[in-house]
């Protein structure tokens, strides 16, 4: 995705121009296209942590950032208290890939195969470290690492007083369990497979542009927010480049919406 004095090739530009008329057929519906935006992998202040909040902070588009809570430092409740739009959800617990040693595929922290009560264990002590941390900015929603977690475990989750769970991929209804609200993300610009580079300007608003468009025509549930998902340790200037614009182009559209996950996650 080369950028030749500050103008994008015009299959980039076309792609921004689909998205706002994805929009635009919203604003003919008369319905407005709600958004949400997450962050993963949080555990310490840094440059890049405080460039994503401040892009947030200006735009007043409402950030979750999912904290992975026996990585803590001591210093990001005070850098997150700075940006009124940031609140915290809980990333599993050391997000460790327990996965491989059970001999299974596909990294996950919060399988069954560790047996129950120790991931309960993990997630209990890990949601009290946040909420100690971060008191009211904390919300009691589980980000699981890798984005997967048994779904057998969902009813543990509502009965230790979890109000949501987020992972990736549309959701098929508006709780995971009784009680527990469930709000994906559906569009990554970072392409893990390639070595954690920027998955590019078409690839990755074909992502959002499906989601919004299965919502817009019924093929989708309509009341899941589209989730914007992204990782700051992992960002190169071309994913940064491409979030800036991404983030103010829908805070600017007058048929979308940044929704607080306050709003989201109410089970």
């Amino acid at each position: 995705n080369l950028v030749l004095a500050g103008t994008a090739f015009p299959a980039e530009e076309a792609a921004w121009n689909a998205l706002s008329r994805e929009l635009d057929a919203w604003a003919a519906a008369r319905r407005q296209a709600t958004l949400w935006w997450r962050d993963d992998d949080a555990h310490r202040p840094l440059p890049a942590l405080d460039r994503l909040m401040s892009l947030s902070t200006a735009m007043q588009a409402p950030l979750a950032l999912a904290v992975i809570p026996a990585w803590l430092v001591p210093g990001l409740p005070e850098a997150i208290g700075r940006h009124p739009c940031v609140c915290v959800f809980q990333h599993g617990w050391a997000h460790v890939n327990h996965a491989k040693a059970a001999g299974e595929k596909g990294a996950c922290e919060v399988g069954l195969h560790r047996g129950r009560d120790a991931i309960l264990e993990d997630l209990r002590a890990g949601r009290e470290v946040l909420d100690k941390a971060f008191a009211e900015r904390f919300l009691a929603v589980m980000t699981p690492p890798w984005n997967r977690i048994e779904v057998g475990l969902f009813a543990d989750l509502a009965a230790m007083g979890y109000q949501g769970v987020s992972a990736f991929d549309a959701r098929t209804s508006r709780h995971a369990a009784a009680g527990l609200a469930a709000n994906n993300c559906h569009c990554d610009p970072v392409d893990w497979k390639a070595g954690a580079v920027f998955r590019g300007t078409e690839r990755t608003l074909a992502q959002m542009m499906a989601h919004l468009a299965a919502r817009r025509e019924g093929r989708a549930v309509g009341t899941e927010a589209t989730g914007l998902l992204t990782h700051h340790l992992d960002m190169d200037e071309a994913t940064w480049a491409f979030t800036e614009r991404l983030v103010e182009l829908i805070a600017r559209h007058p048929a979308a919406r940044w929704v607080d996950a306050r709003e989201l996650f109410v089970p």
